[in-house]
C-alpha cells in the first residue's frame, strides 16, 4: 500500500518546523479536543472555558492584595489569570496543563480571567 501523502507532508513539515511551532500545533489540537475555545476566539465579556499550558507563574501584588498571575498559552494566544488574595496556589507551576473558565475581561488591552475556575490536567 502506498504512504499516505498527507501522513508524509505533516512529518516533514514537523521535522522542518522550530519547536515553537509544533508545541503550538500539538497545544490547538489538545484544545479542540478538550472542548475548549480557543483564545483567539474569546471575546471580552463572555464566559469562556480556555485549556493550555501555563508559560509564566508570577506572585504581583495589587493595591496592596497579593495576587498570583499566570499567562496561560493554546497556541493561538495567551490569557492572564489571576487570583486575587493568592501568594501561591499548589499545582499552579510553569509547564503545568489546565483548563479555565471565568468571564473573559480586558486588562491593560490583554485577555484576562479573574479567579477562573481551574482543573489541573495530566502532564
Amino acid at each position: 500500500m502506498p504512504p499516505d501523502p498527507g501522513r508524509l507532508k505533516r512529518a516533514v513539515r514537523r521535522l522542518t518546523a522550530d519547536a515553537d511551532t509544533v508545541r503550538s500545533a500539538e497545544l490547538r489540537s489538545e484544545v479542540a479536543a478538550s472542548g475548549a475555545v480557543a483564545i483567539c476566539d474569546c471575546q471580552a465579556g463572555s464566559s469562556v472555558c480556555v485549556a493550555g499550558t501555563l508559560k509564566a507563574v508570577v506572585l504581583r501584588p495589587l493595591a496592596g492584595v497579593p495576587t498570583l498571575e499566570a499567562e496561560l498559552f493554546d497556541g493561538t494566544g495567551t490569557v492572564t489569570l489571576v487570583w486575587l488574595g493568592r501568594r501561591r496556589i499548589r499545582g499552579i507551576d510553569p509547564g503545568r496543563s489546565l483548563v479555565a473558565r471565568g468571564r473573559m475581561t480586558q486588562r491593560g488591552g490583554r485577555p484576562t480571567l479573574f479567579n477562573p475556575e481551574y482543573e489541573l490536567r495530566a502532564v
